[in-house]
């Protein structure tokens, strides 16, 4: 999810709360790392304050793998544990090294109950990971790859005076990428390259950017 000025609000409430304060642990892990095992999210609540981090779950049988959230600066993890108290079957690793905050699950839901401010984000954090969710399985059930990969990048877009930026995942390998729109390298090599033509996007250092947002919106539309 693309940090915003709220997102950030939160944040400083959070790093100022007394009880976090006095509960906190800040962690700090690498590339490459699992950090959020479904033992910890039974225990503990993390917000992200740097980095990236994978949430993801793959088949066995095919190694096919399926990001569900990226979490970046601004993030929370893991709202269903915390409000189901059960634990989770996802898979997390470090994408970019990462500092978290961990705080104990208790503290949370106390926050949740006394902090207006936090109470309101909190609610409206939820309402987007489960409206995130939904337009992944639309997604995955409707278009096809080259509308999952326009979707996914408006949706990491921000723009700015005129300027638009791809935010999140402009630096991530192809196969980050593919994991995130549910289809494999080679298709989404592909699925660049047309986009390249298409004038929609410019890749340079192994970074993507937005060449033409409107013709992206465009292209959705068709």
């Amino acid at each position: 999810m693309e940090t915003t000025t709220a997102q950030q609000l939160v944040l400083a409430e959070v790093q100022k709360s007394a009880l976090i304060v006095k509960n906190r642990k800040d962690l700090y892990f690498k590339k490459g790392e699992d950090p959020l095992s479904s033992a910890n999210t039974l225990q503990y609540f993390y917000f992200i304050m740097s980095g990236k981090i994978k949430i993801y779950d793959i088949d066995f049988k095919t190694s096919k793998e399926q990001t569900l959230y990226l979490l970046s600066h601004g993030d929370m993890f893991d709202v269903v544990s915390l409000l189901d108290k059960k634990p989770n079957q996802y898979i997390s690793e470090v994408l970019e090294d990462a500092h978290v905050i961990q705080v104990p699950l208790a503290d949370v839901e106390q926050m949740i109950l006394e902090d207006v401010k936090f109470r309101q984000y909190f609610y409206h954090y939820v309402a987007a990971q489960l409206k995130s969710m939904e337009e992944l399985a639309l997604s995955l059930s409707f278009y096809d790859v080259y509308h999952r990969v326009l979707q996914l990048f408006a949706r990491f877009t921000h723009t700015v005076n005129g300027k638009s930026e791809l935010k999140v995942i402009n630096n991530l390998n192809h196969e980050e990428l593919a994991s995130l729109v549910g289809t494999v390298r080679k298709v989404l090599n592909r699925t660049i390259q047309k986009l390249k033509q298409d004038g929609i996007i410019e890749v340079s250092r192994k970074n993507i950017h937005i060449k033409n947002f409107q013709k992206l919106l465009d292209k959705l539309t068709v």
